[in-house]
């Protein structure tokens, strides 16, 4: 199609550059670890007002702000999709408060805020104040997703952003509802009257599209093909159908329909709830590129020093005082009181309806409610990114964040788990090990690593576990079927890259393989459980080894021939090493391998010298020390050499010398004999798996952590 003769691109090519310019900041934002948000609007500003490649009033024209609204209401009700109450857990006193007293009061604070800081009348500060009441579940969800913050915080910022988003278009219609009662002169019994049955049929119709859904799918009147654009379609029809009769009354509708669905138990929920997810993040995506590229700098010079003023009350003032006095009086911890305090980021919502308010002022005789649109836009650039970069380290600060390190869920307990386990906590990986049936876990307890006792896949689970805490999913129970499920359902989640299994019995053959869509990736080796824990009997130990420019892992290799690389810890990742993968080396790297018998054994005999070396050394600085006075030289001299040595021959963790002469740290998790340091650091007992509420085999093993000189 040929651009248009201003010179602006035709609609398809200005929706395929939409799409192109915002998946590809989302990649972008991933790839270097960025806020989302930020590179999005970054690129839009980009496309838009600095080059004029894409101006969306020029080149889609009277589209922009329909498209703008229906991707609005299918975000919103994605959002509502993830109200889940039974995942509320101990965060629901601290939504309903957020709710029921943040919104009034941020409604009242932002509006003197907006009058007596900003210099705006009473009429587009009543306005204004009530849409700022979103804080933006937009942006709250990416952010979430970076900042990977712990259950309740999440959950209270999550819930808040995406119940008030309603609460806040609604609070600021009634608020424009008081305006044109005053600027008309209409009754205040007409006005009360539009915002209530609009209010009313809102909730009605959102409830009925979302009774048609949960009828049609639980008595299976819809094929599961058309399930996804039915759903779309009623999406639609209600906030179309609520519009009719209050303006943007259809933001509650969808939530309202969203809320039901996600609370009806329908056993295609999460089917439906990922591809909303997908689908959001591609409206997101184009959301934000077209209010970026549509900004105009010629309405920003209506700001002046006071706005400016404004936006910094808004996020040191307002908002902290809002969130502190809704939370006063609950058991929420101080800490999490005070991320969500400096976090209110506002988004899509935000901008929308300030621009859909700010002409009906305009139109109304509200001179000032022009400088809306442009305030909205610094409002939403400044808390995007401010909290897109202060968020993430300001959880880390308040420990509510699982942070850097790795970590990583093994499913199923058994001596391989446990062994595995520990010498990946040895690595600085967070390990957690889960398990249906208690007795399995026996061994991971008592070697000190942390279980959950229940289905990894149940709902206690979702509120039980910390899954944010963790990158990696491992299943190896003992039931290979189970082990599919798992890597199955929880791919879409983690990424298929980060889910893993061991090999299923048979899968070698035609009759017994699965499609590449089903279970996990494998591990080195292809072994089975069965053949781990062999290996384990037969005297294979674990062992964890760090890689330096001397120490490389060619040197490695030559050192521990047949020996078994599992897995690797590199650059605050932890991943498995897949079925024949080579190794690329690389220093600070650490892997996790399971040594032959003779060379542990090697390990042990040189590692006890080394013991009896250090003890000799020890008792003879001390028969010098006797024999030449405390305060001779001969005595210091004497005694420099074994503190030297220990010095040298010890790291920070007090692990004794490895046989290979490298400068490496290694752990060993087996049936071996370690020293008496080994057996401080973390014994374990290992089991073997006789099936469903077998005891353990109590088998002794034991972890030996080990530095060389280097």
């Amino acid at each position: 199609m040929a651009t248009e003769i201003s010179g602006g691109l035709g609609p398809v090519e200005a929706f395929a550059l939409v799409g192109v310019v915002g998946v590809g900041a989302q990649w972008l934002a991933w790839k270097f670890r960025l806020p989302g948000i930020v590179v999005l609007l970054l690129a839009g500003l980009i496309l838009g007002p600095f080059t004029g490649i894409f101006i969306p009033e020029r080149d889609i024209g009277d589209l922009v702000s329909p498209m703008i609204s229906l991707a609005v209401a299918v975000i919103l009700f994605e959002g509502g999709l993830t109200l889940n109450f039974k995942q509320l857990a101990d965060a629901a006193p601290g939504v309903r408060r957020l709710v029921l007293i943040g919104a009034p009061l941020g409604w009242l604070l932002s509006s003197l805020a907006l009058a007596y800081i900003a210099g705006l009348s009473w009429q587009s500060a009543i306005v204004f104040g009530g849409v700022m009441i979103v804080t933006g579940p937009t942006v709250i969800a990416p952010l979430l997703r970076t900042a990977r913050l712990f259950n309740r915080p999440a959950q209270l910022l999550q819930w808040e952003g995406i119940v008030n988003d309603a609460v806040g278009a609604l609070v600021a219609v009634i608020a424009l509802e008081v305006v044109l009662v005053r600027q008309q002169e209409l009754s205040a019994a007409d006005a009360i009257w539009t915002v209530v049955s609009g209010v009313v049929f809102a909730c009605l119709v959102g409830f009925a599209a979302a009774m048609a859904v949960v009828k049609a799918f639980r008595e299976s009147l819809v094929p599961e093909y058309m399930k996804v654009p039915l759903l779309f379609v009623l999406v639609l029809a209600a906030f179309a159908m609520a519009n009719m009769v209050l303006h943007e009354s259809g933001l509650l509708a969808v939530t309202v329909m969203g809320l039901i669905i996600a609370n009806a138990n329908l056993p295609s929920y999460a089917e439906i709830y990922r591809f909303k997810e997908q689908a959001t993040t591609l409206l997101l995506s184009g959301v934000f590129i077209l209010l970026a590229a549509g900004v105009n700098f010629e309405m920003l010079g209506l700001l002046n020093w006071r706005s400016a003023l404004f936006i910094v009350a808004v996020i040191l003032l307002v908002r902290p005082a809002t969130v502190m006095a809704s939370l006063a009086g609950t058991p929420i911890p101080w800490k999490e009181r005070l991320l969500v305090a400096f976090t209110g980021p506002r988004g899509v919502v935000l901008l929308a309806i300030s621009g859909i308010f700010a002409e009906r002022l305009v139109a109304e005789g509200v001179s000032d409610g022009a400088v809306l649109q442009p305030l909205a836009f610094v409002l939403v650039l400044s808390t995007v990114v401010l909290h897109g970069f202060s968020l993430k380290p300001l959880a880390q600060k308040l420990e509510l964040s699982s942070g850097e390190t790795p970590g990583m869920i093994v499913v199923g307990g058994s001596a391989f788990s446990t062994g595995l386990a520990t010498a990946l906590i040895n690595a600085d990986v967070k390990v957690l090990i889960t398990d249906p049936n208690r007795g399995m876990l026996r061994s991971a307890r008592e070697g000190g690593v942390p279980t959950y006792y229940g289905d990894i896949l149940s709902e206690a689970a979702d509120h039980g576990v910390e899954f944010i805490s963790y990158s990696t999913i491992l299943a190896a129970s003992d039931n290979d079927a189970y082990n599919t499920l798992v890597a199955t359902d929880l791919a879409p989640e983690f990424g298929r890259d980060s889910i893993w299994q061991i090999s299923r019995a048979k899968e070698d053959r035609a009759r017994h393989s699965l499609p590449n869509q089903l279970g996990g990736q494998g591990i080195n080796g292809g072994r089975t459980l069965a053949q781990y824990l062999e290996l384990l009997a037969e005297g294979w130990i674990f062992r964890t080894t760090r890689l330096t420019e001397e120490y490389t892992y060619d040197d490695w290799k030559e050192l521990r021939e047949g020996a078994i690389p599992l897995a690797i810890v590199e650059d605050n990742t932890v991943r498995f090493v897949g079925r024949d993968e080579e190794i690329e080396g690389a220093p600070e790297m650490r892997i996790i391998s399971l040594i032959p018998p003779e060379i542990a054994e090697k390990i042990r005999r040189e590692s006890n010298d080394v013991s009896k070396e250090r003890q000799q050394a020890r008792e003879e600085a001390e028969a010098v020390r006797k024999g030449a006075g405390s305060g001779s030289q001969s005595a210091e001299t004497a005694r420099d050499p074994a503190d030297a040595s220990d010095d040298e021959v010890l790291d920070e963790t007090g692990a004794e010398p490895d046989d290979d002469g490298g400068s490496e740290a290694e752990a060993e998790a087996g049936n071996g004999h370690g020293s008496e340091m080994a057996r401080d650091r973390g014994a374990y007992f290992g089991g073997t798996d006789n099936g469903e509420g077998a005891e353990d085999t109590a088998r002794p093993t034991e972890t030996d952590k080990e530095s060389d000189r280097g």
